[in-house]
């Protein structure tokens, strides 16, 4: 039995279908509030349904062993200015779910981000120890919250203190993919723009605010979201593999790529146009984020990462042109 915390969000779903689809029994805590979310649930096996203030207590009534915690469940959204309720959320939930799985020895797998790398000055390398980590100057409220669970992790690793027999951090770069449709202003420019553009309006991207990028000329490393739940789906057959990893495909592809892809996905010509940048975001944004994956692959994984144009494409022809555009 597997339990998904944030698994009716956009990657919890993921890692949910994929399961469900092997046969697992999984157990979903998550709040599904007015969005649509349970649509996301919708066509797959799931055993419970949690509300987060009601998690502890049932862990703590389990009497069949838990195979694994994955923990994808937090306040993502990078604009959310509420720093209380994120440390909540992100990391008074993530740490006390770590004790636990401390306390049962159960494998913990849970999402960290790239947005802990802040500008990126101080490079894309996952090292996992408290002075590389100390290094890192997230750029909002969000990352830091991530930031500051994998600082703690690794002071624990440092000391030698009790930790779950497993236990992974997962660096998600810019992920795309089903399932996202929910999360408003945070979805994927793919997600945000396809449909519009079906429907003949032009596909919008924000205005380079340094000389030293274009305009679209923005790099991103853009990660298709089945990528993400394969490394997942492997860490769970390799539970001797414990660490904090990056997840993208270390390439770094440009705004206008994306948009590209989009348009070939649809083939339709391609008319973009550049929009000004929110101003409380001018002095957050990420210009460049690459995912240096040397650690992940020395791991073992080896499986190829999808092509942004692959990714796009099979996005955008199987999930965004439907009329049911959920997995």
């Amino acid at each position: 039995m597997y339990l998904v915390t944030g698994g009716s969000g956009f990657i919890g779903s993921n890692i949910v279908a994929n399961l469900s689809a092997a046969g697992k029994e999984v157990v979903v805590c998550d709040w599904l509030r007015d969005d649509q979310r349970w649509r996301n649930l919708a066509k797959h096996e799931v055993s419970m349904l949690i509300a987060p203030p009601r998690l502890r207590d049932w862990l703590e009534r389990r009497t069949d062993p838990v195979s694994a915690v994955i923990h994808m469940g937090a306040i993502s959204a990078t604009t959310e200015t509420d720093v209380d309720l994120i440390a909540e959320n992100n990391i008074r939930a993530t740490l006390d779910l770590l004790d636990w799985c401390t306390e049962s020895q159960t494998p913990f797998i849970y999402a960290s981000s790239a947005a802990t790398y802040g500008d990126g000055t101080a490079g894309f390398d996952d090292e996992f120890s408290p002075s590389a980590l100390a290094k890192l100057r997230p750029l909002n409220a969000y990352g830091w919250s991530k930031h500051l669970v994998d600082r703690r992790v690794a002071r624990l690793l440092e000391q030698k203190r009790p930790l779950p027999p497993q236990i992974v951090g997962l660096k998600f770069f810019n992920v795309y993919g089903p399932n996202e449709y929910h999360k408003g202003s945070m979805q994927s420019v793919i997600a945000q723009n396809t449909r519009k553009v079906i429907a003949g309006e032009p596909l919008r991207l924000f205005r380079s605010y340094r000389s030293d990028y274009a305009d679209g000329g923005q790099l991103r490393d853009f990660v298709y979201v089945s990528d993400c739940v394969d490394i997942i789906d492997w860490l769970l057959h390799h539970p001797q593999v414990s660490g904090l990893f990056n997840v993208g495909t270390g390439k770094a592809r440009s705004w206008l790529d994306l948009a590209h892809a989009v348009y070939a996905a649809i083939e339709t010509p391609p008319a973009i146009e550049f929009i000004a940048m929110p101003s409380q975001l001018i002095d957050k944004y990420q210009y460049f984020t690459e995912a240096k994956m040397d650690r992940l692959k020395s791991a073992g994984y080896s499986k190829p990462f999808t092509d942004l144009e692959t990714g796009v494409g099979e996005y955008v022809r199987n999930y965004l042109s439907q009329e049911d555009p959920y997995r």
